[in-house]
């Protein structure tokens, strides 16, 4: 799962990088719009280190986003999973914010809390915790009929055993949708840090634009998904190991 993660994404990188370099040479442009592969490489050894320690400043504060996000998702999803007035409340709430873009509303978080990490931080979660939200709440308000009818007519049905079932039978599409937010978690960290911060891999990236360093921007791109892709292929690795002990233990846990 891990090397699958990364061997896509290096094709699609380096399918990328050519169709630039397509257009470099069919319209005879010059290093300072589209570098060639040894500016590219010159420029990756000057940067590199620095680039790296950036990488890992952005995702750790999408590793904490994200994880923010997934507890605020499980917990409003939870708590909306009836069909009272009080769930449909939830509901209808979290639908209406979601229709307001989270980059919209960037200026105004950095405007309040000002550049730093804080800001990073709550931009990443947002943008990761509407979509995983909406996922976990399409889940938890869908009843297993079958499985809770038997603990409904015996009366042992509790809350947690509910949520445990609508879990386990939906586990795929939730190790899916927490794997997918990595990639929204570390979007919004760097949005975050382009738009106004003075740290991270997307801070770096504002610089290269600024200095209209191409190669620049192409090695943070290349890091940036390493990174990503083996920290979803590690999400993946742990969510198939969930799988396989939960289902082993199926029994045992409903009861």
């Amino acid at each position: 799962m891990l090397f699958r993660r990364i061997y896509q994404f290096l094709i699609v990188y380096c399918v990328g990088i050519l169709f630039l370099l397509m257009i470099k040479y069919a319209f005879s442009l010059s290093n300072y719009v589209i570098p060639g592969i040894g500016g590219i490489i010159e420029i990756a050894g000057q940067v590199a280190p620095t680039y790296i320690y950036d990488v890992f400043n952005t995702l750790s504060v999408t590793i904490l986003g994200q994880l923010i996000s997934i507890i605020m998702a499980f917990t409003v999803g939870i708590a909306g999973r009836k069909s009272s007035w009080i769930g449909s409340f939830i509901k209808v709430t979290a639908y209406n914010i979601q229709a307001y873009p989270i980059v919209a509303l960037a200026p105004i978080i950095f405007i309040l809390l000002g550049d730093g990490f804080l800001s990073r931080l709550l931009i990443a979660s947002m943008i990761c915790y509407f979509p995983l939200l909406l996922s976990v709440l399409g889940v938890m308000a869908a009843p297993v009929r079958d499985i809770e009818h038997f603990y409904i007519v015996t009366g042992r049905m509790r809350w947690q055993l509910e949520v445990k079932i609508r879990a386990f039978e939906n586990l795929s599409k939730l190790v899916t949708v927490i794997a997918g937010s990595a990639t929204l978690a570390m979007a919004g960290t760097i949005v975050a840090e382009f738009i106004a911060a003075d740290a991270g891999i997307g801070y770096g990236i504002r610089i290269a634009l600024y200095q209209s360093d191409l190669a620049k921007i192409f090695v943070a791109l290349f890091l940036i998904g390493i990174v990503i892709s083996i920290y979803q292929g590690m999400l993946e690795t742990i969510g198939e190991n969930i799988k396989s002990k939960w289902s082993i233990s199926k029994g045992d846990m409903l009861l």
